[in-house]
This record gives C-alpha cells, structure tokens and sequence, in this order.
C-alpha cells in the first residue's frame, strides 16, 4: 500500500522546545484570514480515545491507577494506535470537507523518537505507517533547534514528562534522525531555525506555508 500525500495536511515537527503550539497558532491565523477552515490537533491525542493513550504514554496516571512505563515495543504500538484513531476521526473527516488540518506531531516523530532514538526498526514503522496510518502530509515544517537550548525551554515550563525527561544523548538522536528525514525529502520539508527568536521563527513558517499554498492548483 502506498501513502496518500495530502496538500492541506501541514505537520510541525522538532524536538522538546522548538516553539510548536506558538508556530501551530501562526499558521492557523495565516489560514483563517484567507477564508479556510482550520482543525488543529496534536499527537499522541487529538481524539478523546487517543488523549487517554497519550496520559498512557507520558506515564500519567489515569482513573487514579498508577502503571509501569511502557517498553519500547508498547510505545511504538501505542503511538500509531493513537495516531490511526486520529486519522480516522480527525483528520481525514476534515480534509475530505475542504479544511486545513494543522498536527502537532505526525509520523515522522515515531521515525526520530521510536526509531532513531529508541533503537526501533525503521522497516517496521515504515510498514506501521503504510498499513495503519495511509497517508503523508503535504508540508512538514521541521522546527530545528540545538538540544541544550530546547531542552532549557522544555523544562523551564515546569515538570516534565517520561519522554521530556530523557536524556540529552536521547535527543541528539531524535534530532538528527530529523534532519536526516528533512535532507532525504526535500520536497515535503522545510527546516526552520528555532533557535531564534519565537517571532522570526513564526515568519519563517509562516513564509513556508505561503508558498506551499500558493503553489497549490
């Protein structure tokens, strides 16, 4: 099975504190103002079956029931779990009526963090992404910023969770794996310099989302 690439599905990738939810509000406003409908979500969650995995996946408590961290196996199944729930109740509603969906995350994260990071065979998801999840965004907007930086903004929100809690090595991976994803498909991404200010880097995307629309038919 092959991937559908869908134009109006925009994704926001990057590691901890790259400036997504400030960058995702940008983009929701440059569409709003030329007239489309805009659904905005995140991952894992975006539905309410799929907020209940994530609260599983950062290890918060749920229904007052503590449990085990999930193996790197489980955490691989529970993201595309949440993700194919997303697809299906979410996303794919919304862009056959005509809107724009804004995500917060999509598959490439599993690539950086499950794969890259955790050490999952990248075949696997691959497959996982074809038979379970269909489709591929039309643009991807990969929020870069070096680890030590983004991890400060991180944790300076407050706690953090199992996965912001991971070491910096951790993230390393996750961040190469990104940019190597980026270089290998140059069409789809485009890397945005998160280490600046939040302002210049809402330009910078919403720049790129600009053009992405403008060269639609």
């Amino acid at each position: 099975m092959s991937l559908q690439a869908c134009a109006r599905l925009v994704t926001l990738e990057g590691g901890e504190g790259a400036g997504k939810s400030t960058v995702l509000a940008a983009l929701r406003a440059t569409l709003e103002v030329r007239g489309h409908e805009v659904v905005c979500t995140r991952e894992p969650g975006g539905t309410p079956l799929a907020e209940q995995i994530r609260d599983l996946l950062l290890n918060t408590p749920t229904g007052g029931a503590q449990h085990e961290p999930p193996s790197a196996d489980t955490e691989l199944l529970l993201m595309f779990a949440a993700r194919a729930q997303l697809v299906r109740e979410t996303i794919l509603p919304a862009l056959q009526r005509g809107a724009w969906v804004i995500s917060d995350r999509f598959t490439d994260a599993s690539y950086a963090y499950q794969g890259a990071a955790r050490g999952g065979d990248a075949g696997f998801i691959s497959t996982l992404e074809r038979q379970v999840v269909g489709i591929t965004p039309g643009l991807t907007l990969l929020l870069d910023v070096p680890v030590p930086v983004g991890l400060k903004r991180a944790r300076g929100r407050g706690a953090a969770d199992r996965i912001e809690g991971e070491h910096e090595v951790f993230f390393e991976r996750v961040r190469a794996a990104y940019l190597q994803r980026a270089a290998g498909e140059p069409r789809r991404f485009r890397v945005v310099d998160a280490s600046l200010d939040i302002d210049a880097v809402s330009t910078q995307a919403v720049a790129h989302l600009q053009a992405h629309m403008d060269a639609l038919p």
